[in-house]
């Protein structure tokens, strides 16, 4: 035979495309349209094909998929004995990646599945969610070169990633966590000093700290969580953030407006612990590119959301 499909219903029941079973699933017993692609695309089914015994082939839509779909087509993939994978998976375009590892498409499928992370609302803080793919076709950004490198090297930390910060003039601004099961804590494994903001003290002693218990509680447990999200889902985010930063250093300890690109990617280690890099770039114009690079405030008595109101 030279291909066999079969399709992992939201249950994780399996059943043949145009069978009765597949039909009444569908609630249509004489589709006119592409059902299979439908049924995909709209009800969380997996669609699983073995083409010549050489290769598998999985199709779904990640964020309609049921954890019983996904665990039925992840057991039948482990045990079909096939060393080339190839996954078809849709967001708002199809995408196609290749892998020749069951266990790395196993966990792939994993990260793909897991639920879009959506940060909490805060009066500080306000994160404008951008494109990751743009990345790769913005030359000029200086964010690219991690990207890059993050793809290349299919998430897996090495010394490396540093010196590359260090030529991308990233690394003032760069921070490192690291998140290890069973807690899942985010704990602070490299701070730079471009964070003036968290004061002195906290740059020196804060490495092995958790995230959460930053001198600002607020930013700490507000972060935390975009940590946590990125290193449990796999998936990096590439975002605009403007936050109203607490300077502790400063008398008083007041609280100045940035706004900045910030790039989050989770990576592999030796070990179970997980790495999530952010990298910053202030965001500016030229006349104030100074206090930007050192994340000073274009209007320090506005709040977020008062800036967001004078600017719509």
């Amino acid at each position: 035979m030279e291909r066999l499909t079969m399709l992992v219903t939201p249950d994780g029941e399996w059943v043949f495309p145009n069978s009765e079973e597949f039909l009444a699933r569908l609630g249509d017993a004489t589709p006119d349209y592409d059902a299979i692609s439908f049924a995909v695309k709209n009800l969380g089914f997996i669609k699983f094909q073995i083409i010549r015994q050489s290769i598998i082939e999985i199709e779904l839509h990640p964020r309609n998929v049921e954890l019983p779909a996904l665990l039925a087509a992840q057991q039948q993939l482990l045990q079909a004995g096939i060393k080339l994978f190839r996954v078809r998976y849709f967001d708002t375009e199809w995408h196609s990646e290749i892998s020749s590892s069951a266990e790395r498409t196993v966990a792939r499928l994993s990260e793909l599945c897991t639920p879009v992370f959506t940060p909490a609302t805060h009066e500080r803080f306000i994160v404008e969610p951008q494109d990751f793919g743009q990345l790769f076709h913005d030359d000029e950004n200086q964010l690219r070169p991690l990207a890059q490198k993050w793809r290349v090297t299919f998430a897996h930390f090495d010394p490396s990633f540093i010196s590359l910060t260090v030529r991308q003039q990233l690394l003032p601004l760069t921070a490192i966590v690291g998140v290890k099961p069973p807690t899942n804590e985010p704990v602070f494994r490299f701070i730079g000093d471009g964070h003036r903001w968290v004061g002195t003290q906290y740059r020196v002693n804060g490495l092995g700290e958790k995230v959460e218990n930053l001198p600002d509680r607020d930013y700490g447990g507000w972060v935390a969580e975009f940590y946590r999200s990125v290193a449990s889902s796999g998936q990096p985010r590439y975002d605009v953030v403007t936050a109203a930063m607490q300077y502790e250093d400063e008398a008083g300890k007041p609280r100045r407006l940035v706004r900045y690109e910030r790039l989050m990617l989770p990576w592999k280690t030796p070990s179970d612990e997980i790495f999530v890099s952010s990298c910053a770039i202030p965001l500016g114009t030229a006349a104030d590119a100074e206090a930007e690079a050192s994340f000073q405030s274009r209007d320090p008595e506005r709040s977020v959301v008062k800036y967001f109101a004078r600017s719509s």
